[in-house]
């Protein structure tokens, strides 16, 4: 967009009319009308398959829209792609992975871009680099090189690089869908800066996400939307916890929300553990020990070493030292780590847990195949059809039928179906690594109501979070990693506080 662009508070930036969109005989928008204004930071909030994600990957040549309209500044706007709408004024984080992980970080920053670096046929490596991390460094990101193959970083620092592509370009909107949660505090306090220098350069933001105290903070209006429809949009002085989740769900919530008992007891058995388990430049020297009926929670800054631990205990990473041990068997790797009923639930949902590509039958059936056939190559369709059914039911996945693309779904019925691949084929052992990511709270309500349960049932549940309130609500025991090692161990307790244990952290 030229710089020249006149940006007065208040002006109506985007307007869209009558939406529909419709996947099969799913309705995700139902004749949508919504309005975004200069200077305003919009929050949309929904239940998972609420419709925040659909409308604002519209928007954002994502997708297309069955029916309706959109405007952008004043004039008609039916944005090709995502690449022609960022050139255009609009671009958009998204929820899972936008970058490809085969190429160079300065590679993916300026993909689409890279002839302004091209002579004669080749590219200036030396220049592409510079260019990219002065890219990386103007918005306060300086852990990460631009040489570094994209592949090789972790979930927040492929995050951070996509969210340094989208700001380069300096788009009029900036759509931010789900993106604090796969974030450090460092990673945050970064993107909560640039939805700030947007509000006072009267610019727009759309804001999505499941943390309602995030969103009321961040956010100037909130728009709330239920099964594909806009239920209520409120201005910053209206903001209420509990008008706004009653307007999310339709209906007050039930029961407890985490667990209400103090009680720190387990089962004796250690059924998984760690002795002087290393991974080098990720944790070092782990000694760590979880029982049957125990809720371990495991937490800390994002680069603490705690994500890589969750690894270990599924055989997905090798160790350098010590080893893993499932009920007193060492785990070799992820076949065995299955075979002896542990479930891991990967942070990065899309690339190491789902095959988004195959259905919700095939990725929630894939785990429990020696179930419903007979010498694991003969399957018994009617058992398998079943064996999923019950999942789908059970989870309320929302879905057309067990056929649907797991792709097209929702983050938090994406989740649900990585939960019900683990649940179904019986799992003794969950190491869940943020297990909650992008769920909304009435999904997440339920995933804690079903991990207490299992608890109960004598099930061990590991817990990794970077959200201390999930820790705290849920962990029987919970374990503080700092640089790679165990800094502090806490029971659960009723007096134990937040800043307690911000302190072993940082």
């Amino acid at each position: 967009m030229p710089n020249s662009i006149t940006r007065n508070k208040g002006d109506l930036i985007l307007e869209i009319t009558n939406m529909t969109k419709t996947f099969g005989p799913v309705t995700a928008l139902n004749n949508v009308d919504l309005k975004l204004y200069r200077g305003d930071v919009l929050g949309l909030i929904g239940e998972n398959g609420s419709g925040k994600s659909t409308i604002s990957s519209i928007a954002a040549g994502m997708q297309k829209a069955d029916s309706g309209e959109m405007k952008y500044l004043g004039e008609n706007w039916a944005p090709k792609s995502m690449i022609d709408a960022l050139d255009k004024g609009i671009g958009m984080i998204v929820q899972e992975s936008g970058t490809i992980a085969g190429i160079s970080v300065a590679e993916n920053i300026f993909l689409g871009n890279l002839n302004q670096f091209s002579k004669y046929g080749f590219i200036n490596k030396k220049e592409l680099h510079a260019r990219a991390n002065e890219v990386l460094r103007n918005i306060g990101i300086d852990n990460i090189d631009s040489s570094m193959i994209m592949g090789a970083l972790d979930f927040q620092s492929r995050k951070l690089v996509e969210i340094a592509k989208v700001i380069m370009k300096e788009p009029e909107i900036l759509i931010v869908d789900e993106t604090t949660t796969a974030l450090s505090q460092k990673g945050r306090e970064i993107l909560y800066k640039v939805v700030k220098r947007y509000r006072e350069e009267n610019r727009a933001v759309i804001f999505i996400s499941h943390d309602l105290d995030e969103i009321m903070e961040v956010c100037d209006t909130l728009t709330v939307l239920r099964d594909g429809n806009i239920i209520r949009t409120f201005k910053k002085e209206e903001f209420d916890p509990d008008q706004i989740r009653l307007s999310m769900i339709g209906r007050e919530l039930e029961g407890d929300y985490y667990r209400s008992d103090y009680d720190p007891t387990h089962g004796e058995k250690v059924t998984i553990e760690l002795k002087n388990a290393t991974v080098k430049g990720h944790m070092y020297g782990i000694n760590l020990e979880a029982h049957e009926g125990e809720i371990l929670g495991i937490g800390g800054l994002s680069h603490c070493g705690m994500h890589t631990l969750g690894k270990a205990l599924f055989g997905a990473v090798k160790l350098d030292d010590g080893e893993a041990l499932v009920n007193g068997e060492k785990i070799k790797n992820e076949i065995f780590a299955t075979k002896k009923k542990i479930g891991y639930v990967s942070k990065d949902r899309d690339n190491e847990s789902l095959v988004l590509s195959a259905s919700v039958k095939d990725n929630i059936a894939i785990a429990g195949l020696d179930i419903f056939s007979i010498g694991n190559f003969l399957v018994l369709y009617s058992k398998e059809n079943e064996y999923v059914k019950k999942q789908i039911d059970s989870l309320l996945i929302k879905c057309s039928d067990s056929s649907q693309v797991v792709q097209t779904l929702s983050g938090g019925n994406k989740q649900k179906v990585v939960f019900g691949k683990w649940i179904g084929c019986g799992s003794e052992i969950l190491v869940l690594d943020c297990p909650t990511r992008g769920v909304d709270i009435g999904v997440k309500q339920a995933m804690y109501q079903l991990l207490y349960r299992l608890k109960k049932e004598g099930k061990t549940i590991i817990i990794i979070s970077e959200e201390l309130p999930e820790l705290m609500g849920m962990s029987d025991r919970l374990i503080i990693m700092k640089d790679g090692k165990i800094n502090k161990e806490f029971l659960r307790s009723k007096d134990l506080s937040d800043a307690e244990i911000i302190g072993y952290m940082i």
